[in-house]
Parts: structure tokens; sequence; C-alpha cells
């Protein structure tokens, strides 16, 4: 067997004490092919006295492909003072998105809580919004959530919002804490996958939320080889992005940390597809 991923990515939370160009230098440095931004990365730099167009410029310098763009969560469920200027601001990430050449917008859930009916019409308006842009977006459940906390009620959502440009993000350590270790996604079509982040779980309750005891690939109970094999039996071809944040990893250097990841990932992979 042999996958067909796009390549890997690594999370801009991995490597969260480091500024932008740091984050960007360490992924170049670290082995990684793309990298992945989130909204506060952008406010970051805006903070300290960067323009949209210059962050994006940065980036674009860089010469690394931007994996997704993370939306500023809380949407979904957004109460309806909120509503509007949370959209202004999707619709923001999605104008990054394509400046960068990105393809995908993501979001978690995010906080706040309501009907499902409302989850719906949210997640449906978000479709609407991104297909404008002709992007897609990759919606991850989180195993905390008051709400969606699994992967079932997630993707009842995403279906009766019926928007085709919706999908799926998995996150490995999402999975495992929500107890589908491995193999446990087998249910789900390839057409639902739209992006997959991962870090391993240690073998120890979380220390959050959000937690921030992921760890790479190897030194946890996630088992790789199952999950790997399984992504690309349903012809997953996006890049996986590594999202392991973790005190310990903030405190140390952002190349040795990215290092140490992109290593542990292809020693899983070859380990998963014998290369």
């Amino acid at each position: 067997m042999q996958h067909k991923f796009r390549g890997l990515a690594l999370h801009a939370w991995t490597v969260d004490s480091t500024p932008l160009e740091g984050v960007l230098a360490a992924a170049k440095a670290g082995g990684f092919d793309a990298v992945e931004l989130r909204r506060i990365d952008f406010l970051r730099c805006h903070e300290r006295g960067l323009t949209n167009g210059a962050v994006l410029d940065l980036v674009r310098s860089s010469g690394l492909p931007v994996s997704a763009v993370g939306v500023e969560y809380g949407w979904i469920f957004a109460a309806p003072a909120d509503r509007e200027r949370l959209f202004v601001s999707f619709r923001e990430a999605c104008e990054n998105a394509v400046a960068l050449d990105c393809g995908l917008a993501m979001s978690a859930i995010g906080p706040g809580a309501g009907t499902l009916a409302e989850a719906v019409a949210n997640i449906r308006r978000a479709g609407e919004i991104a297909a404008e842009f002709k992007l897609r977006v990759a919606l991850e459940f989180q195993f905390q959530h008051p709400i969606v906390s699994s992967l079932d009620i997630l993707r009842d959502l995403i279906a009766r919002a019926g928007q085709k440009n919706v999908g799926l993000l998995l996150d490995a350590y999402h999975l495992q804490r929500a107890g589908r270790p491995g193999r446990g996604f087998e249910e789900v079509p390839g057409a639902e996958i739209f992006y997959v982040q991962y870090s391993d779980v240690p073998d120890a309750p979380p220390n959050g939320p959000p937690p921030t005891d992921r760890l790479p690939p190897g030194k946890g109970v996630v088992r790789w080889t199952d999950l790997f094999q399984l992504l690309a039996a349903k012809n997953y071809t996006g890049y996986m992005s590594y999202e392991a944040p973790n005190p310990v990893h903030w405190a140390r250097s952002a190349a040795d940390v990215a290092g140490e990841g992109a290593h542990a990932t292809r020693r899983a992979l070859a380990q998963a597809f014998a290369l």
C-alpha cells in the first residue's frame, strides 16, 4: 500500500511562542512542506504594526504553501449580537486564503452553545460565503465540547447543512480522546474528509480544555499505522497538519520542535507503508 498525502504541514500552534517569521523559518528548517495559519497569527502581526498586506507578503516570501487558513472560532453557536461580526471575520479569512493560494478554510466548533438547528443554519451560511471564494471549509469536532463532542454529531450537522464545500477535519488527537482510535472512522466516506490534523496522545487524562499535552507521533498511544493506512485506503490526498501544542514545545527552539515532529511523522509513515 502507498499513500497520496500531499505533504506535511506545521500548524503554528505547535510553536505558539514563536513570531510568525520564526514559525515559517522553523517549518522550512524542520522539513515541513507547508504551514497552517490561524487567525491569531494574523492578529499578533497586526499588533506588531504589520498591515494585512505585509503579513501576506511575509508568508509568500517564505515560499511555503499554506495548507489551511483558520477562521475565528465561535460562529457555529454565535449569539445574535456576535454573529454578524464573526461572519465578517470569516469572510476576511476567506480573502486571506485566496490571497495565499490556499483552497481551504478550517474551523473548530469553538465557544458558545445553542440548538442544533442554529448550528446547521450557520454552517450553511459559512459554506455559502466560502463558495463565493471557491473555497472548501473543514470543520473539526472537539471531544470536550458541550454539544459537538463526537464525529457522529458533526457529520449529522454537515449533512443537514447540505453544502458540498463543507466537510470534515479529522484530528488524530480528538479521535483518540473521543474513543475512535486507529481505524475508528472506518464508516466515514473518503469524500467527506477534507483535512487531517495530528499529534500523539499521552497515556494520561487531558490537561485542558484546550488540551496542550500533545506529542510527536510515537510518543503516545495513537495507532499510527492503522490511522495512516485507513486514510490512504480512503484516498485522502490533502496535507497532514502537525498540531502539537505543548508548553514543553513552546519552551524549546521552534526549529528543533519542528524537526522532531517532521522526523517522527516520516518514521511513522515509513512504518505504515513499509517505505
